[in-house]
């Protein structure tokens, strides 16, 4: 079975510059104690279980949970109603669509969840992270949404500032009754739009035709000085290889020496 992403981030991502020179600004991933950049290979992983404590996670365990979770298909393990399920829940939505020669199957589980009106709900693995997930008809489709599982849904008694059951005067609740009836309508999505990314992007068209555009200085920045440059890096990976080479080299000088001598 494949997946496809039903829904997508229409967000408007705006990127930070030098107001001096227009170059897109860097995020390096450093060390406060030892003030010095970070290499990937030097990064380890670690769980913080209390402040500043942490247990660190050897890289071939990690890889050996992924491989045991890949190694897993989906399993629907419930059929409940769709109702029952509060909207608190709900992540994401993916289409569902049939690998080659699965098409029977498909339509099967497709027929049987419209007719009965269940949804499923199943396991799955995303990226080497299990969740938990419900299958139901949309349209001519199977959708499946990706759900919270209950600890990760906060508690309610958690929420700050909750008020009691203050008294509500009658007079105002049957003015919020009222406002509520005339603005009660058909749910048609088509209906909502997002004003402010197209708001947003009529004032970047409007910049563009005024040709008000910089252009980025790709100019690469200077190493800093406690930083191995690019140089440097060439010559110690050319010193770590050139040993090898002459030491090849070493016993036949000394053979044809001997040679010589006799």
């Amino acid at each position: 079975m494949k997946l496809h992403t039903a829904t997508e981030n229409k967000d408007i991502k705006l990127r930070q510059l030098h107001k001096e020179c227009h170059s897109p600004i860097n995020y390096q991933k450093t060390c406060p104690v030892c003030e010095k950049e970070v290499q990937n290979e030097e990064i380890v992983k670690a769980y913080e279980y209390t402040k500043n404590k942490f247990v660190v996670l050897d890289e071939e365990d990690l890889e050996k949970l992924k491989k045991e979770n890949e190694d897993k298909s989906v399993e629907i393990i419930d059929f409940v109603k769709l109702e029952e399920i509060d909207p608190i829940y709900f992540e994401r939505s993916y289409f569902m669509a049939p690998d080659s020669g699965g098409g029977k199957a498909y339509t099967l589980l497709r027929k049987a969840l419209e007719d009965s009106g269940k949804i499923g709900v199943a396991k799955i693995i995303i990226r080497s992270k299990e969740q938990l997930a419900v299958i139901r008809v949309y349209q001519d489709t199977l959708l499946m949404e990706t759900i919270h599982f209950p600890d990760e849904v906060r508690l309610v008694k958690d929420v700050p500032n909750i008020p009691s059951n203050e008294k509500v005067v009658k007079k105002e609740l049957d003015t919020a009754l009222m406002l509520i009836d005339q603005l009660t309508t058909a749910f048609d999505p088509e209906k909502y739009k997002d004003d402010y990314r197209t708001a947003l992007m009529e004032l970047i068209e409007e910049k563009k035709s005024e040709n008000a555009t910089v252009i980025a200085n790709d100019k690469q920045a200077p190493a800093p000085a406690n930083v191995m440059d690019l140089m440097t890096a060439l010559q110690a990976s050319l010193d770590k290889t050139t040993p090898k080479k002459t030491t090849k080299k070493k016993p036949a000088t000394r053979k044809r020496t001997t040679k010589k001598h006799a």
